[in-house]
């Protein structure tokens, strides 16, 4: 919903709500995954998380709870931030599916998927943060 000027909040730009869609579709995309094959994940988890199956799942709930957030102006900034967050914390299981080669149905093997999985990580996290109002870099004012 647009805004008039003055009214103390900022119009909401196309390229956010696409952008905004978009993570939302592909966090759904993954919460739902994490949810219905669980035991898939579970190679990749590094051996340090406890509970791995359980982690699993909650995660996906997670996910789903940070989609559901996406659309809700009060809770925006909190998804956003909580699935940068997330970013962060599911990168050790990227590394480890990388660096150990483990075979996960559905998904390739080969560096051609694994490296630009792991540069990309970074982009989720701004991402999230961008689709979310948090940050305007690079596109914002100066």
């Amino acid at each position: 919903m647009r805004r008039r000027a003055g009214s103390g909040v900022r119009p909401e730009a196309p390229n956010r709500l696409l952008s905004r869609l978009c993570l939302a579709a592909l966090y759904g995309g993954i919460g739902l995954l994490h949810l219905a094959a669980a035991d898939k994940f579970l190679p990749i988890m590094p051996d340090w998380v406890p509970w791995p199956r359980q982690v699993v799942i909650l995660t996906g709930f997670y996910e789903l709870a940070c989609v559901a957030g996406l659309f809700v102006a009060r809770t925006r900034r909190a998804a956003g931030y909580a699935l940068a967050a997330y970013a962060i914390c599911v990168f050790p299981a990227n590394i480890k599916h990388a660096v150990e080669g483990i075979s996960v149905p559905g998904l390739p093997d080969s560096w051609w998927y694994h490296g630009p999985r792991l540069a990309l990580q970074p982009v989720l996290v701004w991402w999230a943060l961008h689709a979310t109002r948090i940050v305007d870099w690079p596109f914002g004012r100066r």
